[in-house]
Parts: C-alpha cells; sequence; structure tokens
C-alpha cells in the first residue's frame, strides 16, 4: 500500500521524552506525568516498569491519566525504543484507550468477559493526518470493549492484531476525518464482535475464527476463515474469500491472574477443523503453567543469561523493551513458551541470528520483533535446521504475531527474516519488514539490504495472516510439500534503482511468492502483490506470483496491483505468463484461480 509521501524517509518526531525517560524512575502513585508510569499496581510478579498494570481499586481518573501518558508518548513514535503493555485485572473500567505504537493492551482475566472497558480502545491516525497505512505494531487482546456510542474504531495496517476480544457494538476499521484515508491490512482472530463490521476504505484484512454479527464493504481482499457471520464467497465483485472451518490451529498463548492473584500464562489446546471462537461457549480448552516457571527477562538481559534459563527448564516471558543480543535465544525444549509483551525487540548486533528453535514438538513464540540491528545476518530466526522427516503433526510448533524489521529504526541486513525448516509448522500472523522509510541513514537499497523475507523448508506448513514487503529477491519461497497460505499481503521494493539491480538473467524482477518448481502439492487463498515503484526509473517485475504448473498446485482468490503514476512500471503478469499487466498508473486485476497453466479471470 502506499504508505504517503510525507513518510518517505524522515524520522517522525516522538510524542514524548526522550527514549528511555518516560519510565526510568517511577514515582508515588498518586503522582502525574510520564516520569510516574511505573506506578500502577503490581502483584505477584515484578513485571517491570513498562508493564502497568491496572485494577479497578485503583480509581478510573487515575487510570486514565496513565493511559493518557503512555499515549502522548507512543502517539507518533514510530521507531522509538519506548515498549509499554497495558495489563488489566478482572473488574471493570470507565476508560477510554488509545492505542499507538509498541503499546500492547491486555486484559488480565481467563475470559474477554472478565475484563470489561466501558470505552473505547481506538487505533486512529490523526497523528499522520488521518492515514493509518503506518498504524503498525500495537495490539488488544482479551477485553471486553463497551463503546458508549456504539462504535469502536481500530484503523491499523500491519503488525497490529487483535485477539480474543468481544466488543459490544460496530467496528470500523480506517481512520475518522479529517483524511478518512486509507488503512492497509488488519488482523482479528477469536473475537466476538456483536455488530457490523465496516471495512471502509481498508485494502485488505483477513479475520480468523472470529464470530461477527455482520460485514460491510471490502475494496481489495477480504479473507474470513471459520469466521461466524461471515459474508459468502464472491471475489472478485466484491473480492471476498470465506472459507468456513480452519483446518488447524491453537490459539496464542496469553498471562491471567487466578483468583489469588498468582500470574500464570493459559496455552490454548489445539483445534481441527473448526469456525468461530474458542471462549464463547464456556471455559476455552487448554493448559496454565505458572509464571514462576518462566524466566521473566528484562531489557539488559543477554542472551547468554536467557539462554541458560532455557537450557534449565524454564519458559521465556520478554517484558516490553529492546533487547540487543549478541547471539540467539536457543529453544530445545519441546513444549516451551516463548511470549513477548508489549511488542519485545530483539536485536541482532553482531551479524547474528535472534532465535532458533529446534525440530522438537510443540512450541510456541509469540508476540516478539525482530530486528537486524548489524550489516549480515544470515537468518533472524529459525525454526529446525535443515530438511527433516519427523513429523509433528499431532503437536506442531506455532508463531504468533512474530514480525521482523530491516531498516526504519536502524540500519541492518539479512539473508533470510524467517525460515521454517521443521514440519508441520503454523504460522500465525507474521509481518517480515523491509523498511520503505524510516529514521535518517536508515533505508536505501543499499543501506538495509535483505534477501527473502519468509522461506519455508519443511513440509505441511500451514500459514495464516503472511505479511511480507519490500525484500530484494523473492520475498517469499516456499520449498517444502503440502504447503498451506491464508491470506498474503505483499508489496515489491520501493527503492529499486535500476532494473538491471532487479533483474535475474533474462527476466525483470523477482516474484514475490515463488514456489519451488518440484513442489507438487500446495494451496493459497487470498493473495495480493503490489507495486509502488518511487524512484521514477521505469521499473518491471515480470510476474507476481511463480509456480509449477501441475495439478496439485492451486492459487485461489489473487490481486495485483500498481500504485505508480505514469512512467514508473509495474506487474506485467499476475502468476507466471497468465494475468493482465498494472503498470504505469494506478491500476487493479483480480484472477480467480491459477492451477497448472490455466488463470480464470
Amino acid at each position: 500500500m502506499l504508505r504517503g509521501a510525507a513518510a518517505a524517509a524522515a524520522a517522525v518526531p516522538l510524542g514524548g521524552a526522550a527514549a528511555g525517560s518516560a519510565f526510568a524512575s517511577p514515582g508515588p502513585a498518586s503522582a502525574s506525568g510520564p516520569g510516574d508510569l511505573g506506578a500502577a499496581h503490581h502483584r505477584t510478579a515484578d513485571l517491570g516498569p513498562n508493564v502497568l498494570v491496572f485494577d479497578p481499586s485503583m480509581g478510573d481518573a487515575a487510570i486514565q491519566e496513565r493511559i493518557d501518558a503512555v499515549f502522548a508518548i507512543q502517539e507518533a513514535n514510530q521507531f522509538g525504543t519506548e515498549r509499554f503493555a497495558l495489563a488489566f485485572m478482572p473488574g471493570t473500567y470507565e476508560v477510554e484507550i488509545n492505542v499507538g505504537f509498541y503499546t500492547h493492551v491486555l486484559g488480565l482475566g481467563d475470559s474477554p468477559e472478565d475484563v470489561v472497558i466501558n470505552g473505547h480502545v481506538t487505533a486512529d491516525a490523526q497523528w499522520f493526518e488521518g492515514n493509518a497505512t503506518q498504524n503498525f505494531w500495537r495490539a488488544c487482546e482479551n477485553v471486553t470493549v463497551v463503546p458508549p456510542d456504539g462504535l469502536d474504531r481500530w484503523a491499523v495496517s500491519q503488525a497490529a492484531p487483535m485477539r480474543r476480544c468481544h466488543v459490544k457494538g460496530d467496528m470500523i476499521l480506517m481512520p475518522s476525518p479529517p483524511g478518512n484515508g486509507w488503512s492497509s491490512g488488519g488482523f482479528l482472530a477469536d473475537t466476538l464482535v456483536t455488530g457490523t463490521i465496516n471495512a471502509g476504505s481498508q485494502q485488505q484484512w483477513l479475520s480468523r475464527n472470529d464470530t461477527i454479527g455482520n460485514w460491510k464493504d471490502a475494496q481489495w481482499n477480504m479473507v474470513f476463515l471459520g469466521v461466524r457471520g461471515a459474508p459468502a464467497t464472491s471475489y472478485p465483485s466484491p473480492p471476498v474469500t470465506t472459507l468456513d472451518r480452519t483446518p488447524v490451529i491453537r490459539e496464542k498463548p496469553f498471562l491471567t491472574v487466578d483468583r489469588r492473584g498468582a500470574y500464570q500464562v493459559f496455552v490454548p489446546a489445539l483445534r481441527r477443523d473448526v469456525s468461530g471462537t474458542t471462549w464463547e461457549a464456556g471455559p476455552a480448552a487448554g493448559h496454565r503453567i505458572p509464571l514462576t516457571r518462566f524466566h521473566v527477562a528484562r531489557p539488559g538481559d543477554s542472551a547468554a543469561r536467557i539462554n541458560r534459563a532455557l537450557a534449565a527448564g524454564k519458559h521465556l516471558l520478554l517484558t516490553p523493551g529492546v533487547y540487543r543480543l549478541t547471539e540467539p535465544l536457543r529453544v530445545t525444549r519441546p513444549g516451551t513458551v516463548v511470549l513477548g509483551l508489549g511488542v519485545a525487540t530483539l536485536q541482532a548486533v553482531d551479524d547474528n541470528m535472534l532465535v532458533e528453535v529446534a525440530d522438537v514438538d510443540d512450541v510456541t513464540v509469540a508476540g516478539l520483533m525482530l530486528e537486524a540491528a548489524s550489516a549480515n545476518s544470515p537468518v533472524l530466526m529459525r525454526v529446525g535446521h535443515g530438511r527433516s522427516r519427523r513429523s509433528h503433526a499431532h503437536r506442531p510448533t506455532v508463531l504468533f504475531d512474530v514480525f521482523a524489521r530491516i531498516g526504519g529504526s536502524v540500519p541492518g541486513g539479512a539473508a533470510v527474516s524467517i525460515q521454517i525448516d521443521s514440519n508441520d509448522v503454523i504460522t500465525d500472523h507474521i509481518w517480515a519488514w523491509r523498511g520503505d522509510h524510516g529514521l535518517d541513514g536508515t533505508v536505501g537499497w543499499s543501506v538495509n539490504p535483505a534477501g527473502v523475507g519468509f522461506l519455508v523448508n519443511g513440509d505441511r506448513v500451514t500459514a495464516y495472516g503472511l505479511f511480507v514487503e519490500h525484500y530484494q529477491d523473492h520475498e517469499v519461497i516456499w520449498n517444502g510439500e503440502k504447503g498451506r497460505t491464508y491470506f498474503f499481503q505483499n508489496e515489491h521494493p520501493y527503492d529499486v534503482p535500476t532494473q538491471t539491480a532487479w533483474r535475474r538473467g533474462s527476466t525483470n524482477g523477482y516474484a514475490a511468492y515463488k514456489v519451488a518448481d518440484d513442489v507438487r502439492d500446495h494451496k493459497a487463498w487470498g493473495l495480493g502483490s503490489y507495486a509502488f515503484f518511487n524512484l521514477n526509473a521505469d521499473i518491471y517485475t515480470d510476474r507476481a506470483f511463480e509456480v509449477p504448473d501441475t495439478p496439485g498446485v492451486v492459487l485461489t482468490s489473487l490481486v495485483t496491483a500498481c500504485l505508480n503514476g505514469p512512467g514508473g512500471g509495474g506487474i506485467l503478469h499476475t502468476v507466471n505468463d497468465a494475468g493482465d499487466p498494472v503498470t504505469n498508473g494506478f491500476a487493479l486485476h483480480w484472477m480467480k484461480s491459477y492451477s497448472n497453466g490455466v488463470g480464470t479471470a
């Protein structure tokens, strides 16, 4: 999606104090201002000053003051280092929650209905003149929202999930006036919305295992998977793709508090062939892990210290902040949970990997940003090590809300962002992003080099909500058999300097989504790829998708877009040599399906 010319390379001003100063010295509970954010209550575990834990006894006015102080810092803080989690003990609150960058709103109950917000939980875009195409890196989960006017606004783009919520009323997915600009790619899961969800100008969206009252509007690519109340498939007029049931999934683990005030992490059970939420009909199936069995990490912890805890059998909770690592975190034990709060960010500062998961069963990695902060990391995250025949079908590893970033905040490079070598892995909301804009000196064709965003070597890998943007090679390469993708969103790199710099032999550009020539079984639904080349260099890519022509490889519901002005280039074919060009001006092309050399318009 076109982010807006104003953000092409400019630094975004901070919404408050300098990095770190907002929470360096927590003050007394009665004090006010950003310097006192840490004064919110902590119960039986010390989660650090960046996790603000609220309970109704604090009083709504005091809670509102702290919420507003966080938003003042985070509203426009797109590339800052501050991170926050706003955690609510079970109870009812009369507050308004504006959710800015790197802000994670979470209820601490067993059910979303244990934490009731009589007010709005809002993501809007007034910081960017009503354009929400840069509303990234924030989250809301496990709360009930009761908007007083009956309408909640969640105008977001990539890396801004809403999970396990109950919205009593309507939702709108576009910004408020002035502007009513675009929003560009959200993710909703395990959520009940009693009213109508109005997509408005939202360009693309994935809803998975939700229950909704109604859905209104569709722009480029709307996908519904296991959603009760979803509109019927009508692709491409309007561009809606609906699949009634989700083949295999478990929901993201979440932090909760028992009646004694002790923290636990609830790990939902694996489900197969399901629709709707886990919690509407009663308590969700799953198991609890006491927080005492976790290493609770804080920024400043070294990889060596964290790895000692993991090797000793601990799970890992990463509190909000930036962790500068010189070696990867190594997850070797089956069933390990790695859970980040507040978009916890791991930075590779010595050309290293950041997370290495062994070829074992049932690992969870959730709520993390992986950032290249040195020039030549080979891989930021890898699951497994090389091709394997080992099956994990009964206890698959799952990645939830894992976001890779190369450039934007710091200069850096990586050959591969996320590599899946194990079999049966599930990914549930991935955004791999090579920065197209950011702080001065952090973006440029040779400043933040990035090869492949998402590389799959394992078999039977399933991706729900795969967003991969601006990489310089094939952005997705899928070598494993029986892969499944449910929703894919992509943009080619903006900053290609010349066609020669982006060519393979006689082929112009790189297909965004490449299924290896020897693969015989691969299926994907709801796929979008867009071109915006911003250097007036007349750049083309021959195709957006490249797959083997064999009956077992089927792509359903595809869209390509050109967002350039005249003379800017574009995409010549949708899949292989099929599909009309979108070039030299704004254009969209939809294709219902492609298989065995035949594209259906």
